[in-house]
């Protein structure tokens, strides 16, 4: 499996802490039937984005850890105006191993109303966002009509694995379930940060997916779709979605729906 969301470089934000930790987190990968790790520490104002730097953390693990895991760079970019327009005149900088995805974090309380021209903007150098853990976000799953918008324009979308297991709480268990159940997926990843409480596992989310939609769904986002994001290159084929292309009224809610149901 490939993860592509991963706070493994040590000291650098609220992920690992130190060295030791962060071999602790490989080697729980490795058990875990992870192959490949992409670095990706916050990129906000409250942890300094430095591309030399995480280059010299990676290459101290390197030096310690042997060749069981295949790594790479990238970050957890969050939308402020500082890096909005960063990325703009240096569209490489903060991308997966330097090619063309790009994990994007969302505010938890507030989204720009403007995110489909940035979206487009950053499609137009080369950019191809990937929306990271909107189970986790309230304004996403309050307006997943949003969503729908940027996935069709060409975003796509990452869940936590822990979700998917319920390690984030119910309520993102069920609105990751929908996103699977209506196609809007094409990652799962750990955005691990240590070895307790966020471990660096995709397992059990593998073995249920599997389960529930298919061990071809299962490879697609754990392994395939992953794979291609890494090295830059097209995904394949991705199933159709459910409710992107279609002129309908602007959805309920992931919640309102959920809920609804179990009423």
């Amino acid at each position: 499996m490939i993860d592509i969301h991963h706070h493994l470089l040590f000291g650098l934000d609220d992920g690992s802490p130190d060295l030791e930790t962060s071999l602790a987190m490989i080697e729980m990968a490795q058990a875990d039937g992870i192959t490949h790790i992409v670095c990706t520490p916050h990129a906000n104002h409250f942890y300094p984005f430095s591309p030399e730097e995480n280059a010299a953390r990676l290459t101290q693990l390197r030096e310690r850890c042997g060749d069981g895991i295949t790594f790479g760079l990238g970050c957890d970019f969050h939308l402020s105006y500082d890096n909005i327009e960063d990325a703009r005149t240096h569209p490489t900088r903060y991308t997966i191993n330097g090619k063309n995805y790009l994990l994007v974090e969302f505010p938890d309380f507030s989204i720009p109303q403007n995110m489909a021209q940035i979206f487009y903007e950053m499609m137009v150098t080369g950019i191809t966002p990937i929306l990271t853990h909107p189970e986790r976000n309230r304004v996403l799953t309050d307006e997943p009509q949003r969503m729908a918008e940027w996935i069709r324009m060409g975003c796509l979308v990452q869940v936590t694995a822990g979700s998917l297991v319920g390690n984030f709480g119910r309520s993102a268990q069920r609105v990751a379930e929908q996103l699977l159940r209506d196609r809007w997926v094409h990652f799962l990843a750990t955005d691990a940060h240590n070895i307790t409480s966020r471990p660096p596992q995709m397992r059990a989310a593998w073995q249920h997916v599997a389960r529930a939609y298919g061990e071809e769904c299962a490879e697609r986002l754990c392994v395939t779709n992953p794979r291609a994001a890494f090295y830059g290159e097209p995904l394949v084929e991705q199933p159709e979605p459910v409710g992107i292309f279609e002129e309908t009224k602007p959805r309920r809610s992931l919640f309102s729906r959920l809920f609804s149901r179990e009423g």
